[in-house]
């Protein structure tokens, strides 16, 4: 393609600035030794300037070979579409870049792995079971061979939305662990950065709206029912059905119960002290034993070898549906585990006198309000010592119950 531009013009010329030689050929000039080639055109609507390569390297002959073949590329024939050069350039140093970070920065996948490994000997068997197969059901297939830098919010989007709706909880925890994973390897002094795992409004608006949620609280019985229960469950034999006892006795949740270790008892002071780690708003909490809970906890301690309190026939921790099987031979299967926390609390609130922080930190609850829970820090554990002694006398029929001004 003839050109406009001479090569002695082109060796001559010193005045910065942009010639063009015709045809998207273009001369750079910035100074008498700064000289460069640039091939202009117009992809998909959007303009683009291709470097060609310096004067010192390329003559007006070969930068209009190259702008011929550049063209060519940009148009394509019908056996080959065209390309937008640049932009495939631009790709090229993108992926190139991002295999040079790969041998030097691990994985997503090797992050959590690590933080996995570091975390273990403090879960639970529930968690040690959750978090490796949901991460790897869930995570890993969108985000496992990315390092942390190169995740972003769009890939957190991809990953959750087909389980956002219908797998609600499943979910919200799998967000929950990319995001600590993602935060625990971030460099604390880096105030400019934003994980890209946290709900933010715009991630919570792109993901398919939820129906509202409908409450279901779990079936309790009632507490004018639960002394006759507790005679029933005294005929009740094995670790599971004593278990089922000690958990009723504290108010504790079943994770607590079955994951309790002889560590965590302190019997100096009648109390058992539950590390943070096991707890549902991780932090510590003392609970109170009332003498039947420590009868129980003697009973055991003739039976338990390990460290483990309670533990199943093989050593090991029981499943979740140990004390269900239990109440299901009592023939109590309409009611749950659970439950009896909502009992406890029923008749915390109707039958004695302790004021709501009294009960709500036997409960272990947080507070809603965080200058309540500020105020409210002390666990209260005399007061919760007597209102777990008025308990245990109810739970084994008295009908006295210690009114008490806990205020």
């Amino acid at each position: 393609m003839a050109g406009k531009l001479k090569p002695l013009d082109v060796e001559r010329e010193i005045r910065p600035g942009k010639y063009a030689d015709g045809g998207g050929l273009y001369l750079i000039v910035k100074g008498a030794t700064a000289k460069n080639w640039i091939y202009r055109y117009n992809k998909e609507g959007k303009e683009r300037w291709l470097g060609l390569g310096s004067l010192k390297d390329v003559s007006l002959k070969d930068a209009r070979l190259a702008r011929d073949a550049a063209r060519l590329r940009v148009k394509g024939d019908r056996s080959t579409p065209g390309v937008d050069i640049v932009q495939e350039k631009r790709a090229a140093r993108e992926e190139a870049k991002a295999v040079e970070i790969r041998v030097t920065k691990p994985t997503f996948e090797q992050c959590a792995e690590a933080y996995i490994r570091e975390h273990w000997s403090t879960w639970s068997a529930k968690h040690r079971q959750q978090w490796p197969s949901s991460l790897k059901r869930y995570a890993y297939p969108t985000i496992g061979k990315l390092t942390i830098a190169e995740i972003k919010p769009s890939h957190i989007y991809e990953l959750l939305r087909p389980v956002w709706v219908e797998k609600r909880e499943t979910a919200n925890r799998v967000r929950g662990r990319i995001e600590t994973i993602i935060a625990k390897n971030v460099d604390v002094d880096d105030t400019d950065f934003r994980n890209p795992a946290e709900l933010t409004k715009q991630l919570r608006e792109k993901l398919p709206r939820r129906p509202k949620r409908v409450v279901r609280h779990h079936p309790a019985l009632p507490y004018a029912e639960v002394a006759k229960f507790m005679e029933d469950l005294s005929s009740a034999t094995g670790a599971a059905a004593s278990m089922l006892r000690f958990l009723i006795l504290t108010a504790c949740r079943t994770n607590e119960v079955i994951d309790a270790r002889w560590s965590e008892i302190d019997s100096s002071s009648s109390t058992w002290h539950i590390p943070g780690a096991r707890m549902k708003m991780h932090q510590d909490h003392v609970v109170p034993l009332a003498g039947p809970a420590l009868a129980i906890l003697e009973h055991m301690r003739t039976r338990s070898r390990g460290e483990l309190i309670f533990p199943n026939p093989n050593g090991g921790t029981f499943s979740e549906n140990a004390m269900l099987a239990v109440l299901d031979r009592l023939g109590y299967s309409h009611v749950t585990v659970h439950g009896f926390r909502s009992t406890f609390a029923t008749w915390a609130e109707e039958c004695t006198d302790y004021t709501d922080g009294v009960r709500e930190a036997a409960l272990a609850h947080k507070y809603k309000s965080e200058t309540t829970a500020a105020y409210q820090r002390g666990q209260k554990l005399e007061k919760r010592r007597a209102l777990m002694k008025d308990w245990a006398r109810f739970l084994a029929g008295s009908d006295m119950v210690s009114l008490r001004d806990a205020v």
